[in-house]
């Protein structure tokens, strides 16, 4: 096999649903429509909702941040169109990686594989940190004087974050539905204190803090020497850096799109899922069009309670921002607890999400086999879940993992890219494949998402991007070394 075609090598759908079935690799189906419905509002409604929409009104779009929500909301239905396709054909753990595996090959697979890996690590660290930063300021509201810092060796370690992600690791090691069922008790209170935050704000409306919707561009003050923190686009075609306008709706939507992160780690669930055909499209969907509501509603009284210049002074706006400015801040007070309740169940999904994708690359021998291992009673992998939660921990508790905060946005982002256009060869590959959700109108919709999701990628900054192929980078020198030569794959071809 010439080296070019080893790259290019597929993985079938039969092979991967029977390598699922292995004994002592397998997974126990267990969640309903329901669960996976929750699993997306968990991993969705978290800081994002509190404090990013008024980073977008405030630096971005102004009032228009609305669209910029809809925009991010639309590019995220697009792509998750094409996961639902692909899940209700390939009900297997895995999610994109999978997906890519058996439409565009193995070396795409295992890049994607490796972004996935990007974000879920990243994703989680980061919000375990914040999880330990508001955890102090919790503790502040109620007086409670406990120091969320100790020395350790010499070295600053933040203790919430290694305690959350302890307690969560262990409870997914116990076992899927069990995670669920608490994860679903989280999810309903904070959904709670999310609507009752959209309630109080909307007393507060004024409807002339709407005006103007769009505001006037305008250029962005200081950053036009500095590379780093530009667009890739805005450096890329010479254009100066600049806030509100179309272009800030358009930034602002690249921005948000980090509130709509983790439905595609509800698709990496797809091998514990009770009647994936039906169940995946239903609870992916189901999510998704509860996050949009929530998100909108946010978005609006935020925008309507203050101008949005309130929030353009603050150094670092939240939904407190503006609710201080009206004189509740009681309700900032309830905002601080529902950030914490909120970033809970984050912390769980996307830690249940990181072992299934490393389980699904270890059980197809591009990282070690014996990662896939998983327990003979619960069916968990529970070494996996064990490595995940130490190696999540340590980055949440000894470093400042909160400045990479935007590789989460582009490994997403190049996932939807990969998968929406898999939606398309696999169609063409296998008209014949039973689909129990189909994408309407391809090719232009999974075209379409792809374009969406990178042009959303090119609006984030040169920083990102450098971060991001020093990481791909590194993926590939692992991927040469040791993927490529263990691959099942590659071993079971002459």
């Amino acid at each position: 096999m010439s080296f070019l075609h080893s790259l290019a090598r597929t993985k079938t759908i039969e092979q991967s649903i029977a390598d699922a079935a292995e004994p002592g690799h397998q997974l126990k189906r267990s969640l309903s429509a329901w669960d996976l419905m929750i699993l997306g509002v968990a991993v969705a409604v978290g800081a994002g909702i509190f404090s990013v929409g008024a980073r977008a009104a405030g630096d971005f779009a102004g009032p228009a941040t609305t669209l910029s929500f809809v925009l991010a909301a639309l590019t995220c239905a697009l792509a998750i169109m094409c996961y639902a396709e692909f899940a209700s054909s390939i009900p297997v753990a895995g999610s994109a990686y999978t997906y890519t595996y058996a439409t565009l090959g193995e070396f795409l697979a295992w890049i994607i594989g490796w972004d996935l890996i990007l974000e879920l690590l990243t994703a989680a660290a980061v919000i375990a940190k914040y999880w330990g930063i508001y955890l102090a300021a919790v503790f502040d509201l109620f007086d409670v004087h406990i120091p969320t810092t100790i020395g350790v060796f010499g070295l600053a370690m933040d203790w919430g974050p290694l305690f959350i992600v302890a307690v969560f690791t262990a409870l997914l090691v116990q076992g899927t539905k069990l995670s669920a069922r608490v994860n679903n008790v989280f999810t309903v209170i904070k959904v709670g204190i999310v609507l009752f935050v959209i309630v109080v704000g909307f007393t507060y409306l004024r409807v002339e803090n709407f005006t103007p919707f769009i505001p006037p561009s305008a250029p962005t003050a200081g950053t036009d020497a500095d590379v780093w923190s530009q667009s890739l686009f805005s450096w890329a075609t010479g254009a100066v850096p600049a806030k509100y306008g179309v272009a800030g709706v358009l930034s602002g939507a690249a921005l948000v799109f980090f509130a709509f992160i983790g439905f595609d780690v509800v698709a990496t669930s797809a091998e514990e899922v009770k009647d994936p055909q039906k169940t995946l499209p239903r609870g992916i969907f189901g999510g998704l069009a509860l996050v949009t509501a929530l998100y909108l509603l946010v978005s609006l009284a935020l925008t309507g309670m203050v101008p949005y210049t309130v929030l353009a002074a603050a150094e670092n706006p939240s939904l407190a921002t503006a609710f201080i400015a009206v004189g509740a801040e009681w309700a900032a007070q309830v905002i601080s607890v529902g950030i914490l309740v909120g970033l809970t169940t984050v912390i769980m999904v996307l830690l249940m999400g990181l072992a299934r994708v490393l389980l699904a690359m270890s059980r197809d021998g591009l990282l070690p086999r014996w990662l896939s291992v998983t327990s003979d009673t619960r069916r968990t992998p529970v070494r996996l879940q064990v490595l995940c939660g130490v190696v999540v921990a340590l980055l949440a508790g000894f470093t400042r993992v909160e400045i990479l905060e935007e590789m989460i946005n582009i490994g997403t982002l190049s996932a939807f890219v990969l998968v929406s256009i898999g939606v398309v060869v696999l169609r063409r590959k296998r008209p014949d494949l039973p689909r129990a959700y189909r994408v309407p109108f391809v090719p232009v919709l999974p075209i379409a998402s792809a374009l969406l999701c990178f042009y959303l990628m090119l609006n984030l900054t040169t920083l990102t991007w450098v971060r991001f192929a020093v990481w791909l980078a590194a993926g590939m020198v692992i991927y040469f070394a040791y993927g490529r030569r263990r691959s099942r794959v590659g071993r079971q071809r002459p």
